[in-house]
């Protein structure tokens, strides 16, 4: 029994150290007339990956050997970056750099300037940083003009964008932001394992000291239904609150929270205090994978011409990408409710290795602290 256990944990412990984001950089771009100003935060773990920026090869990157490179980041990204207006290319030159820290770690921040000698209605964007190096990789782009911000998405598929004039209306940015809902949490591991701790049970049934098979699709159907709507209105209110600037928590602290909440509702399986009641879990932590939403749509940013609808569509394609984990979890789960695969290896196992997993991504965040680098590199 404990061969395929085991296989299940490894295979859990293979997630990404951070699991809450996959390879993103962020773009600012902002228009007037004929000037440009940008502002571009990049991975430093990207760039190490690209450029080697780790001089002496310890794993540790300082800010001596980051601020000696900053002529080959500057010139690395910028000639991955192209602008153009009016079929003519802008010139772009590197202004300054320094370095801040996202929820995932720390970004060199370049910031430059940008000139076009035709000033059309629309600016032709060419984004190819990283192609060739890492075909997961996203450009998130912020585009300022006359007030109005507007948001579009780079990835290897789409390097290529027009911005400006008409060209990000209302629909473009809702259909954006509905993607990006469903990419956060298909790519969060940790909303995922939260979810499937919570939705592991709905297919047994708490009897004295042990778990039974549900004899009723319908029954364990109402259980998922509480499940999952009291973790929707939950993240909904902090999202909306945190979006908003309204309530404002350190990222180090939401994201511990929220390794801390899988922690929890994966021992509640094993170990259950709240076994008939788990929807009123699931709605007191929901509050906190709230603000680990917001996180994620603050750095894709909140367009100021259609605020209100960008918010609604990423909470839809949050709740859209949650429903299609749903759909694909509770039907074979059901099936398999009485055998010794789904009560022992997926359920119990399963139980063990999420905890694991999620007590170490606690570790991480909590004390900023490598486990999963420290360990490959043993």
């Amino acid at each position: 029994m404990m061969r395929p256990i085991a296989f299940l944990a490894a295979a859990l412990l293979a997630l990404p150290a951070f699991a809450h984001k996959a390879s993103d950089a962020y773009l600012t771009l902002e228009r007037d007339g004929a000037s440009l100003r940008g502002q571009w935060d990049i991975a430093l773990r990207d760039l190490d990956n690209a450029l080697g920026l780790d001089a002496n090869g310890d794993g540790d990157l300082t800010w001596g050997e980051v601020r000696s490179r900053h002529a080959d980041i500057a010139r690395y990204a910028l000639s991955r970056l192209q602008v153009s207006s009016a079929g003519e290319r802008c010139a772009l030159a590197p202004a300054d750099q320094r370095i801040d820290t996202h929820t995932d770690g720390a970004y060199a921040v370049l910031t430059f300037t940008g000139r076009c000698a035709q000033h059309g209605p629309t600016l032709a964007l060419d984004y190819r940083l990283f192609e060739g190096l890492d075909p997961l990789h996203r450009g998130l782009l912020n585009y300022v003009e006359r007030g109005a911000s507007y948001s579009v998405v780079f990835s290897v598929d789409t390097p290529h964008r027009i911005v400006g004039g008409e060209s990000s209306g209302g629909w473009g940015q809702f259909t954006t932001y509905v993607r990006e809902g469903v990419s956060h949490i298909w790519t969060g591991f940790d909303h995922v394992l939260f979810l499937l701790s919570l939705l592991l049970p709905a297919v047994l049934l708490r009897s004295g000291e042990a778990w039974g098979p549900r004899t009723s699709f319908h029954d364990a159907f109402v259980d998922v239904f509480k499940v999952v709507t009291a973790f929707t209105v939950a993240h909904s209110i902090t999202l909306s609150l945190a979006a908003l600037s309204i309530v404002i928590l350190p990222s180090r602290a939401v994201e511990s929270g929220i390794a801390l909440s899988v922690v929890l509702a994966a021992l509640n399986n094993l170990f259950p205090v709240v076994a008939n009641g788990r929807w009123i879990a699931a709605f007191g932590f929901g509050l906190l994978h709230g603000f680990g939403f917001a996180g994620a749509l603050q750095d894709l940013g909140l367009p100021s011409g259609s605020l209100a609808l960008s918010l609604a569509a990423f909470n839809l394609g949050v709740e859209a990408g949650q429903l299609a984990i749903v759909c694909a979890f509770l039907p074979v789960a059901y099936t398999l409710r009485s055998t010794w695969t789904y009560r022992r290896l997926l359920f119990g196992g399963g139980s063990v290795a999420i905890a694991a997993v999620a007590s170490i991504w606690l570790v991480e965040r909590a004390f900023d602290v490598g486990v999963f680098n420290a360990l490959a590199a043993r």
